[in-house]
């Protein structure tokens, strides 16, 4: 028989043919290059695994739609972009580091294999693993075997010979959410994948020349929803240590819990949910939400066992590191520098850490090395006269970042999260320095922006790092969160709108005097006011149910603020958008003309 084609080691795809590219109309005219992406200043710490250390000066990360590979030293980035413009789903990397693997998300999605540091697509696992999205991936210790696991509808478990591009094992990990599989450090025919509430334990074995996956034992939580995101420790293939919600460590065996581990007195391993697990030169070291590592004997829990009713045994950690206060760990990853491990932690409220395990007199603190928005923003403005931008989300900080230096320059955090953000225009305040934000809980708060040497503050200049951030003005005209604001052409009346319905007015002087708020049909969506080639200062009003309102501003001498601030006699005009999406029939031929 014809020997079986091989890919030469040497093939490589280039990057160019496989990155997706934007949509543009066709004759429109407009480049398809029209928009570069310069520098990224998001990070998705929110994701269970999104900290890949590639060396002792590169951090590789998901944010959004691209890879970012981040330089310590220079701050400088580099970025991978989604072949399927559909997301990525994982990153993993290959246990030599000189490739790594992007799991993506779209129909039927490409794995793609990178050479690293060149960042050359090296190969490319197409169409089959999964049928919307990876969620995991494992390369075993000799690097051979690429495992995955996808997400709904199919959660399917795939082993592929990744180097030839081709599947050699295609099973159905579980019936409900999976949400990592991992290959046995010890045995590298023994597998697990884990999700929620369950683990299995799996066995790869050669039945008539072919792989088969044998499944060990399946541990399921019945009486307790567990979300279990570990990685698993295994003792001849039978038992299984996992972390829980509730702070506390379960040991499995033949399918049931063994034990239960606590603290002294019963006190939980960790004060909320356990995050990940490792097993690091035969020591156990656990990662919390509740911003505490801790190194325990891993012997002593592998051969615990329950001593009466209560099902608990109490262990005590060998060593423990708080990393800060308000951090909630989810992962951690070392690389080796000059044969030293050193670690870096992801921080779900938004951060990335340097840390030292080694637990000794030596040992440096931890190290902070970014922050970051926790969560989605929710709003953003450029400042009216130099390259500064303000942010807002609900992790209740508000950020200002210099996009000439590529860095954040300063942050003020506030109780409640931020909803809505706009930078005053310069007839409002000359300097450029200050930023209205409205908050989840119906208030306005009013911050400046400045140098404490009285200095402007401008991007790409060195003062930029001296800025500080300071509360000019607070107040709630809304009873629910603010979702626009908006300051007149003249700078003379601002705006405010909720989803309480209602926008309110104020007069900008030294003080912010309310003038009085209209009841509007639905909840606010966006304000404008018309430009100055206008005659007259209108509010266009955007609710969130199709309804456009247009009002002049308000005049605050003829009103009256004696029993009510609410204007009732504003000259208002109407107009109410319908969908007709149900309208719309979708086929072959040309959409007909409505």
């Amino acid at each position: 028989e014809e020997a079986e084609k091989t890919i030469p080691e040497t093939f490589f795809y280039k990057y160019e043919d496989i990155y997706s590219r934007p949509f543009v109309t066709e004759d429109s005219g407009i480049p398809i290059n029209l928009l570069t992406l310069k520098y990224s200043f998001g990070y998705d710490c929110t994701r269970s695994v999104n900290l890949l250390p590639m060396d002792t000066h590169t951090l590789m990360y998901i944010a959004g739609n691209q890879v970012v590979l981040l330089d310590l030293k220079s701050n400088s980035q580099r970025y991978l972009r989604s072949s399927s413009g559909g997301g990525i789903g994982f990153i993993t990397a290959h246990p030599t580091k000189q490739y790594f693997a992007v799991g993506e998300k779209g129909k039927k999605p490409d794995l793609i294999i990178y050479d690293y540091p060149s960042l050359r697509p090296y190969r490319i696992l197409r169409g089959s693993g999964t049928e919307e999205a990876y969620v995991f991936g494992d390369f075993n210790n000799a690097g051979t075997l690429l495992a995955t696991v996808g997400s709904s509808p199919d959660y399917m478990l795939t082993i592929w010979d990744w180097k030839q591009e081709k599947i050699v094992l295609s099973s159905k990990a579980f019936s409900q959410d999976v949400y990592k599989v991992t290959f046995s450090a010890d045995n590298e025919e023994q597998l697990t994948t884990s999700g929620a509430g369950h683990i299995s334990a799996c066995k790869l074995c050669h039945i008539t020349r072919k792989l088969n996956l044998l499944t060990l034992y399946t541990f399921i939580c019945k009486y307790l929803y567990i979300a279990i995101d570990l990685m698993l420790s295994w003792k001849e293939g039978t038992n299984v240590i996992s972390g829980t919600e509730w702070g506390n460590f379960l040991l499995w065996e033949g399918g049931l819990i063994k034990v239960e581990l606590c603290r002294g007195g019963q006190k939980p391993c960790h004060r909320g949910p356990v995050s990940q697990l490792v097993l690091d030169e035969g020591e156990l070291v656990t990662v919390g939400k509740d911003g505490f590592i801790r190194v325990w004997n891993f012997e002593t829990i592998d051969a615990a066992d329950s001593v009466d009713d209560t099902g608990l045994l109490e262990v005590e950690s060998m060593n423990e590191l708080r990393v800060g206060r308000n951090v909630s760990l989810s992962f951690i990853s070392k690389v080796y520098d000059c044969g030293q491990p050193i670690w870096y932690a992801q921080d779900t409220n938004g951060a990335i850490w340097k840390l030292d395990l080694s637990f000794s007199n030596m040992s440096c603190d931890p190290e902070c090395l970014y922050t970051f928005h926790s969560g989605r923003i929710e709003a953003m403005s450029v400042s009216p006269i130099t390259y500064l931008m303000a942010t807002t989300a609900l992790d209740r900080s508000v950020r200002i970042y210099d996009f000439i230096n590529n860095s954040q320059l300063s942050e003020i955090k506030f109780k409640q999260g931020g909803t809505a953000l706009t930078w005053a225009p310069r007839v409002v305040n000359p300097k450029g320095g200050l930023i209205a934000v409205g908050f989840e809980d119906g208030v306005v708060r009013v911050i400046e922006v400045y140098d404490p040497k009285g200095l402007p503050v401008l991007a790409g200049q060195s003062n930029t790092k001296k800025a500080e951030i300071n509360l000019k003005h607070a107040f709630k005209p809304h009873t629910t969160a603010v979702t626009a604001l908006a300051y007149e052409r003249n700078g003379k009346v601002f705006a405010t709108g909720s989803k309480d319905k209602t926008v309110f007015f104020f007069a900008v002087e030294d003080e912010y005097e309310p003038v009085g708020f209209i009841c509007v049909p639905g909840p606010v969506q966006a304000l404008q006011w018309s430009p100055p080639s206008h005659a007259k200062s209108m509010l266009l009003i955007l609710c969130e149910n199709g309804f456009v309102l247009q009002v002049p501003a308000p005049l605050p001498e003829e009103q009256d603020t004696v029993s009510t601030y609410q204007i009732k006699n504003l000259p208002t005009q109407y107009f109410h958008f319908y969908s007709i999406k149900s309208r719309i029939k979708v086929t072959n031929s040309p959409m007909e003309e409505f």
